[in-house]
């Protein structure tokens, strides 16, 4: 309520000039807030669109606050701009609040190493999980989960220029990428024997990748253009395509998962700070999709936990970890997992409600949180 008592001084003094009271002003404007922030994951659409629906809706729900300000003689349009203008700053400003405790969720775990970027996971069967970060040396660093035990770190060599990404499409198989010297797109996998030698692919990349896979030998690979548009490029099981622009302002590295067969959605953020979203569902590309629920500090990472079910996080205003959840019929808002990043996070899911994040922290160490 601070930043909203701060913002809005010049309505607590126009309306005691109505004679209202400035604690019944306050109690109305806290009243909203608090409104937006347990309702506005039911919306969907721009922050103005959003304002919209939300004032709709608490002028349905809660209409005494309307006729109390109206005994005053406050005009009607003169509410309707007060009530908006909180909820639209309310909006742009979710991550300044106060989120909901959450349960379910370990402590964050400190796993070492030296990282230079933010990190990659991916997970090729239950409970096993491999984590890529850039190094000191720039060269892609390796640590993997089996089951019982984290490993040391691998370097497994190249020189990248940004985070790398990862994605498992089979048992024992892992695809990673990065952008090289030549900010083109750089590929190298393991087997399930050996890792391949570096594969430059092309492309001139202002983003680090975003992969994901949506059936076996299948890669979808995302990253921003010069244009700061999303771009793809994909391997359907016997040769790579061209690059694809998918449009957009990205202002960030984007975010790519696929839960079902033939199915991608796609994050990424927006010029307005906010979650921007994109979907393919098997016959064509869907318009972005502004998911609101204010600003993030970084470019998101994405999960599935089932069949039309998706786990978004991204770093808040604060440095902290946040996440979001679609659970098949709408948006969750954003909840606060703490934690200190100095990165992007990286998530996935091995199975069941389980999440794997990880980001690195502030002593640029491996860090790691989960549920389930």
């Amino acid at each position: 309520m601070a930043l909203v008592d701060v913002e809005f001084a010049h309505y607590y003094t126009e309306l005691q000039g109505f004679g209202v009271p400035r604690v019944i002003t306050r109690n109305i404007f806290r009243d909203i807030v608090t409104y937006v922030l347990r309702n506005e994951g039911n919306f969907t659409g721009t922050t103005a669109q959003k304002t919209n629906q939300l004032f709709n809706a608490y002028r349905r729900d809660n209409p005494g606050a309307f006729v109390v300000l109206l005994g005053f003689g406050v005009p009607n349009s003169l509410i309707n701009q007060i009530f908006r203008d909180i909820i639209e700053f309310t909006l742009e400003n979710l991550e300044a609040s106060p989120s909901p405790p959450v349960t379910g969720w370990s402590q964050w775990e400190d796993l070492g190493g030296i990282l230079t970027s933010a990190p990659a996971v991916s997970s090729w069967q239950s409970n096993r999980l491999d984590v890529f970060g850039r190094g000191q040396n720039n060269a892609l660093w390796h640590k993997w989960w089996d089951g019982r035990s984290w490993s040391g770190w691998e370097d497994l060599g190249g020189i990248l220029t940004s985070a790398p990404t990862a994605v498992s499409w089979g048992s024992n198989r892992i695809d990673v990428f990065g952008r090289g010297q030549n900010n083109a797109l750089w590929h190298k996998w393991w087997d399930g024997r050996s890792w391949s030698n570096w594969e430059d692919l092309g492309g001139i990349l202002t983003s680090a990748p975003a992969v994901s896979s949506w059936s076996a030998n299948r890669l979808d690979v995302f990253a921003r253009g010069q244009n700061n548009a999303l771009w793809h490029k994909w391997w359907d099981g016997r040769s790579w395509s061209i690059w694809e622009d998918l449009g957009g302002i990205l202002t960030s590295a984007p975010a790519a998962v696929s839960w079902g067969p033939n199915r991608i959605d796609v994050f990424g953020r927006g010029q307005n700070q906010s979650l921007w979203h994109k979907w393919w569902d098997g016959r064509r590309w869907s318009s972005w999709e502004d998911l609101g629920g204010g600003s993030i500090s970084s470019g998101p990472a994405a999960a599935t936990t089932g069949f039309n079910r998706l786990e978004i996080f991204a770093r808040g205003q604060r440095n902290e970890l946040l996440f979001r959840t679609w659970n098949g019929n709408r948006w969750s808002g954003w909840q606060s997992l703490g934690g200190v990043l100095t990165s992007e996070p990286a998530a996935v899911s091995w199975g069941g409600n389980r999440l794997d994040v990880f980001a690195r922290g502030q002593n640029n160490h491996l860090w790691h949180i989960w549920r389930g």
